[in-house]
C-alpha cells in the first residue's frame, strides 16, 4: 500500500471585513505540516484561487522566535508547494486520504462561500476521507458550514467539534473582521462545541473521520490526530 497523501487548503483572502491584513496562520500550517512530513508520502498546497495564498502578516511577527514556524517560510519545498498551490477546482479528492484547512482569519472569508470547496469536503467526507482543520481553518470549521452530508445535514449536525472561540474572537478584537462567530455557527448547525479549559488553551476533538482544533496552540496536536488517524486506516 503506497503511504498516505494529505492536502493542505489554505485560504486566498488578503483583508477580512474590516480591510484589516489577512490570511492563513502561520503556526498553524507549519506544526502540522512538519508533525506529518516525515511519515506521508505527499503533501499538496491549494487554495481557492491557487499559487501563493497569502499569509497573515500578523502571524509572522508573532512567531518570528518560533523554530518550526520560521523553518516553514524559508523551507525551500515549502516554497515551491506555496508558488504551484492547486486551484480547488483542480483537484482531485481521489489523490488524497485526508483534507486539512489551514487557519486564519481568511478562511472564514472566502472558504465557507465557495460552492467548489463545499464540494470538495462532501467528496472526502462521503469517502470515508478524514476531514481536519484548525482554528478558523474551523475555519476548517469554516470551511464547512456550507458543506453538507449525503443526507443534505451539515457536516457538524449531531457530530462533536472545536474551533475559534467567541472569547478569544473578543480577546483578539476581531469579532467585526469575520462574517460569524465560529462557535455559534457550529451550534446553530447541530453540532456540539467543546472548547478549552482556559482560552488559548490547546483542545483538539476527534470525532471519527472529523478533527478540529481550537486555536494556534492547537495545530500541532491537531497535526498528530490526523498522523494517528492515517496509521488506523492502514
Amino acid at each position: 500500500m503506497p503511504p498516505p497523501s494529505v492536502l493542505f487548503v489554505f485560504t486566498s483572502t488578503d483583508k477580512t471585513l474590516t480591510g484589516a491584513q489577512t490570511g492563513w496562520y502561520l503556526p498553524e500550517a507549519a506544526h502540522p505540516y512538519y508533525i506529518l512530513a516525515p511519515h506521508v508520502g505527499t503533501i499538496d498546497f491549494a487554495a481557492p484561487k491557487g499559487a501563493n495564498p497569502p499569509i497573515a502578516e500578523e502571524s509572522v511577527q508573532s512567531y518570528k522566535k518560533d523554530e518550526e514556524s520560521v523553518n516553514f517560510l524559508n523551507d525551500e519545498t515549502v516554497q515551491h508547494k506555496l508558488s504551484s498551490a492547486k486551484k480547488l477546482v483542480d483537484v482531485d479528492f481521489r489523490q488524497y486520504d485526508a483534507v486539512f484547512y489551514v487557519g486564519g482569519h481568511g478562511p472564514a472569508i472566502d472558504l465557507p462561500f465557495d460552492t467548489v470547496n463545499s464540494r470538495l469536503v462532501q467528496q472526502f467526507w462521503e469517502s470515508g476521507k478524514i476531514v481536519s482543520a484548525v482554528c478558523h481553518g474551523p475555519a476548517l470549521c469554516s470551511a464547512l458550514t456550507s458543506a453538507v452530508d449525503a443526507a443534505g445535514k451539515s457536516l457538524f449536525a449531531g457530530r462533536t467539534a472545536t474551533g475559534f472561540s467567541n472569547e478569544e474572537e473578543v480577546d483578539f478584537k476581531t469579532v467585526k473582521d469575520v462574517p460569524f462567530l465560529l462557535q455559534d455557527k457550529i451550534i446553530e448547525l447541530g453540532g456540539k462545541y467543546v472548547k478549552a479549559d482556559k482560552i488559548w488553551g490547546e483542545n483538539v476533538v476527534v470525532d471519527g473521520k472529523l478533527i478540529t482544533g481550537q486555536n494556534p496552540a492547537s495545530a500541532g496536536a491537531v497535526g498528530r490526530a490526523i498522523l494517528e488517524a492515517l496509521k488506523d486506516g492502514e
